[in-house]
């Protein structure tokens, strides 16, 4: 059995992701642009804020500048958010297994501390995190290892005693060159083949990951 897991955010723990999908919308819409998910799925899904955001800016031509952007979409998310925004299926039930094996649980997510605190503490989840790493702590973000890393670090045991949870190809990567398993469950954006080969499998939702869990550890006691 693994000694931590350690667990991205936005797309994996909590349903984050169609939030971001609509705070794009709605920036273009007042453009006279529109995007479906699909094209979300493709060119947006499990990209930083700051990529995201040039890119959009120079695809579709906007006129104003990175840093109103992102201001703005901050204003935009703070809204949603105020709504709630909900877990994903079975996170809580494989927090609460984590717990109960005495299993370190971590939180490796590129998202701002205030942000994620709000998001845990209004899902009355974050009393389960043994620590956290965020953004900002690293200086290179995924799809680089430095953030997983620091959770291995944080939680005080090596690459190999470690699992990752992830929906996002730059995630996979970014644990996979840092030499940790990692698990993918997918969001609104299915890997690539070359990235679904980084993953020790791939899971249809948290749901599955106790059974998985379960699985392995008694294989490794025979």
């Amino acid at each position: 059995m693994k000694k931590a897991v350690i667990f991205d955010l936005d797309g994996l723990l909590i349903d984050s992701e169609i939030i971001s999908y609509q705070i794009y919308c709605d920036i273009l819409g007042k453009y006279g642009h529109s995007l479906t998910v699909e094209e979300y799925a493709r060119t947006l899904s499990g990209k930083t804020a700051v990529v995201n955001m040039k890119n959009v800016i120079a695809s579709y031509h906007l006129p104003f500048t990175l840093e109103e952007a992102l201001t703005f979409e901050e204003g935009i998310e703070k809204d949603y958010l105020k709504k709630g925004v909900a877990l994903k299926p079975g996170a809580k039930e494989l927090l609460q297994y984590l717990e109960e094996h005495q299993i370190k649980i971590l939180l490796a997510s590129s998202s701002l501390k205030d942000r994620a605190m709000g998001i845990l503490i209004e899902n009355k989840i974050d009393h389960y995190f043994d620590d956290m790493v965020f953004g900002p702590e690293v200086k290179r973000g995924k799809p680089f290892p430095d953030i997983f890393l620091k959770a291995c670090e944080k939680a005080g045991e090596k690459a190999d005693n470690c699992l990752v949870l992830e929906d996002s190809e730059a995630g996979l990567q970014a644990a996979h060159s840092a030499g940790i398993d990692v698990i993918c469950i997918p969001d609104m954006k299915p890997p690539g083949e070359e990235f679904k080969k980084m993953a020790v499998c791939m899971l249809p939702s948290l749901e599955n990951v106790i059974g998985y869990l379960d699985h392995t550890d008694s294989r490794s006691r025979i």
